[in-house]
């Protein structure tokens, strides 16, 4: 169990770091064909370690091609879409305490369409991690939760919030029955041709990337998108939607450090935040044995 902690861990560094990211990226890309070209190269990428594995893919197309494209729209299509749109136009601030709110949205909607029953330790968790990120996110000025005002960005963030708690709570009770690395690819592959379509129908132009933003294309498709989506899916199918989504806390704790490294460092509130976002997450990990006992 200890090693998909360590994975969905790894997911949430990753996207963390998109956050940063994304915004080379969009520098010199619009919104449209910055999704699109994250997730094309990310499925040329997948497909070829599938293909070195010598995984079988086309029996599982076959059966499930249906769910993958469904799977596909929603947590590929959907969710990047509204991110990266809502990237452009939302504060760092908002967009991360936004998202912050997916594993209470992931909880209550595998809660109605799963039945996956939070226990009262998970419940306790979501606050405090929460709350953890809320800090994070204002720098330990609270009071600063009362001046945010939703703009279309928020609005656009938001969607891809709702987007992916109905990726992780679909993805729980319709993944085909194949290994995560054949699921993973299958995905991607339908979601990386709905936004091609998307973006070569659209009419906006492609143009090229400056090498800052190419660099970090390369690592968000490899990090933020190959590994991340492997490993999230491999998560949701051993620890649940709810126990998964939980990690998600982390992303913000994450998009906060790295962004340190090129710019300034965090503050002591900030760190404090992050504490709390990782004792939120701990809690969720402690196995009942240890709570009955304490």
């Amino acid at each position: 169990m200890g090693n998909v902690y360590l994975l969905v861990t790894t997911a949430a560094f990753f996207w963390g770091g998109n956050f940063v990211l994304g915004g080379f990226v969009l520098h010199d890309m619009s919104p449209l064909w910055a999704a699109a070209w994250r997730f094309t190269l990310g499925a040329a990428l997948m497909f070829a370690i599938a293909g070195a594995k010598r995984e079988a893919l086309l029996v599982p197309l076959r059966k499930n091609s249906s769910t993958y494209l469904m799977l596909g729209v929603v947590g590929i299509v959907g969710f990047n879409l509204f991110f990266f749109y809502g990237l452009r136009y939302t504060s760092a601030d908002n967009g991360a305490l936004i998202m912050a709110t997916n594993p209470l949205f992931t909880t209550l909607l595998a809660a109605v369409v799963l039945g996956e029953r939070p226990t009262m330790r998970h419940l306790f968790a979501l606050p405090v991690a929460l709350a953890g990120v809320a800090v994070v996110v204002t720098q330990g000025r609270i009071g600063n939760l009362l001046s945010l005002q939703l703009s279309v960005g928020d609005t656009l963030m938001l969607g891809a919030d709702v987007s992916f708690a109905f990726y992780n709570v679909l993805c729980r009770r319709y993944m085909p029955q194949a290994s995560p690395l054949v699921n993973t690819t299958w995905i991607m592959a339908a979601g990386a041709v709905v936004l091609l379509c998307i973006a070569l129908g659209s009419g906006v132009p492609l143009v090229p990337l400056g090498s800052k933003a190419a660099i970090s294309m390369v690592v968000m498709t490899v990090g933020g998108t190959v590994l991340a989506y492997l490993f999230w899916s491999t998560g949701i199918a051993r620890l649940g939607a709810g126990r998964t989504a939980i990690f998600l806390n982390l992303v913000p704790v994450f998009a906060m450090l790295l962004g340190a490294l090129i710019a300034t460092a965090p503050t002591a509130a900030q760190l404090v935040g992050g504490l709390l976002v990782l004792g939120g997450v701990t809690i969720s990990m402690l196995p009942r044995r240890r709570l009955a006992s304490a």
